[in-house]
C-alpha cells in the first residue's frame, strides 16, 4: 500500500485494563470513522508500518477504546502505545457534496477572491460551531472561519481555497 493511500486518524496513548484494550485519541475528535473500519495501520516511532485488524472498537466515557486481533493481554500490547492510527482511504466513506476530509484540505494555497495568496492552509481548529483554517504565509498568520460565506470555493485539483473575508477579518 503507497503511503499516499494511508490517512492519519489518531494515536494510542494508553492501555485501558488488563485484556489489552488500548486508548486512542482521534485527531478529528470524531469516533465514527474508527467504529467503522476493519483494519488499521500503526507507525512506530521508527516510522515502521504495522497493519492490524480491529477486534472491538468502543466509546468508553469520552474515551475511545481499540483491540487489535491476536491480542488478549496488557503485556502484548504496551509496545503499541505512541504508535500512530492510519486507515487506507478506500475504507473512508465518500464525502458529501460542498464536505472535505482535513486531510485533504491541509497543505491548500489559500487565495482571496482578488486573488491575494494569504499563505498555506497548515491546520485545522475545531470550534463548536464552525472549524477554523490555519493559514500561514512567511510573514503572517490567519485565522480563516470555515463558513460558506467566507470560503467561496475548494479546488482539490488545483490544490486551491479561494476565501472573501469579511470587513476587518484580518486586520488583527
Amino acid at each position: 500500500m503507497a503511503a499516499d493511500d494511508l490517512i492519519l486518524l489518531g494515536k494510542i496513548v494508553a492501555t485501558h485494563g488488563i485484556r489489552g484494550q488500548l486508548r486512542v485519541v482521534p485527531y478529528s475528535g470524531l469516533f465514527d470513522t474508527f467504529l467503522a473500519v476493519k483494519t488499521v495501520t500503526l507507525k512506530d516511532a521508527t516510522g515502521r508500518l504495522l497493519p492490524q485488524d480491529i477486534s472491538a472498537a468502543t466509546v468508553h466515557g469520552k474515551k475511545l477504546l481499540l483491540a487489535f486481533e491476536g491480542y488478549g493481554d496488557i503485556n502484548q500490547v504496551q509496545h503499541l502505545v505512541g504508535c500512530e492510527l492510519y486507515v487506507s482511504r478506500d475504507q473512508l466513506p465518500v464525502p458529501e457534496d460542498d464536505e472535505y476530509y482535513w486531510h485533504d484540505l491541509i497543505g491548500l494555497t489559500v487565495v482571496t477572491e482578488d486573488g491575494q495568496q494569504l499563505g498555506i492552509l497548515e491546520s485545522i481548529i475545531e470550534t463548536g460551531s464552525n472549524d477554523v483554517y490555519v493559514v500561514k504565509s512567511s510573514a503572517r498568520e490567519y485565522l480563516v472561519p470555515a463558513l460558506a460565506e467566507v470560503v467561496t470555493s475548494i479546488d482539490l485539483d488545483r490544490k486551491v481555497m479561494t476565501v472573501a473575508p469579511f470587513e476587518g477579518l484580518f486586520d488583527l
